[in-house]
Formats: C-alpha cells, sequence, structure tokens
C-alpha cells in the first residue's frame, strides 16, 4: 500500500491483479485498485474531479480526467473518510499510476490540488 497526505487529505491505494479477466496471449492485463480517502484536515471537503496518468511498461501513457470518483464527489466532514474500488486495463503485465484529485473547502469554496501518489501495478509471477 502506498499513502500521501496533500493539505490534510490522507490518499491510500491497494492494488491487484485480476487473472480471470487478463488474457495475457492478447496483450491484455486487468488490475483493480481500493483507494481510501480520508480528512485529516479540519475542514469538510469535497472532491470535484481527477486526473490520472497511466504508464504501461512498454513506454505509452494514457491520461484520464473527470468529475468525481466512479460517479461519485464525496463530502467529507474531518475525520471521515470515502473507500472505492475501481479498475485499469494495461497492455503490459507491468505499469504504474498516478495522478491528482481536485477538492473544494466548503467554508469558503477554495479549490487546492491532493497528490494520489504513484503505484505499481505487476502481475505476480513478475515479482518471482
Amino acid at each position: 500500500m502506498v499513502t500521501e497526505i496533500t493539505r490534510g487529505v490522507k490518499v491510500s491505494v491497494e492494488t491487484s491483479y485480476q487473472p480471470e479477466y487478463s488474457s495475457p496471449s492478447q496483450y491484455h492485463y486487468v488490475f483493480t485498485y481500493r483507494i481510501s480517502i480520508e480528512n485529516c484536515s479540519d475542514y469538510t471537503v469535497q472532491l470535484l474531479s481527477r486526473h490520472w496518468l497511466i504508464h504501461d511498461s512498454n513506454g505509452s501513457v494514457r491520461e484520464v480526467e473527470g468529475d468525481g470518483v466512479v460517479g461519485q464527489q464525496p463530502t467529507l466532514e474531518p475525520g471521515e473518510s470515502h473507500d472505492y474500488v475501481s479498475g485499469c486495463n494495461l497492455k503490459t503485465g507491468m505499469g504504474k499510476m498516478g495522478g491528482t484529485y481536485i477538492f473544494e473547502r466548503i467554508v469558503d469554496g477554495k479549490q487546492f490540488s491532493v497528490k494520489i501518489p504513484e503505484f505499481n501495478m505487476i502481475i505476480p509471477y513478475k515479482l518471482n
């Protein structure tokens, strides 16, 4: 698990390879990732959008942007957290992702960027 805290927002990521949805002979590798977002600040915040960079080990990079996460724009009071699971497909058995969330402080409408820590996605047998 990797974790990063930016401006009082803690983001933790855990990954898992999904062999039942993957087809290595067709260069299709599926990974899921579980993200936990915890508001460690003194302010109520809302997640507005996300921006990802997805890297395959063959050098290709994809960029993904959008509102919220898995169809939600959660509002977190101080001490609250929001967990979600999503997925990513790669053309290689190894890759990495990282990016940023845009949050807004409810009290004053100020928007700020929160780092999503870079994490690796590696098929298990590559680690032997």
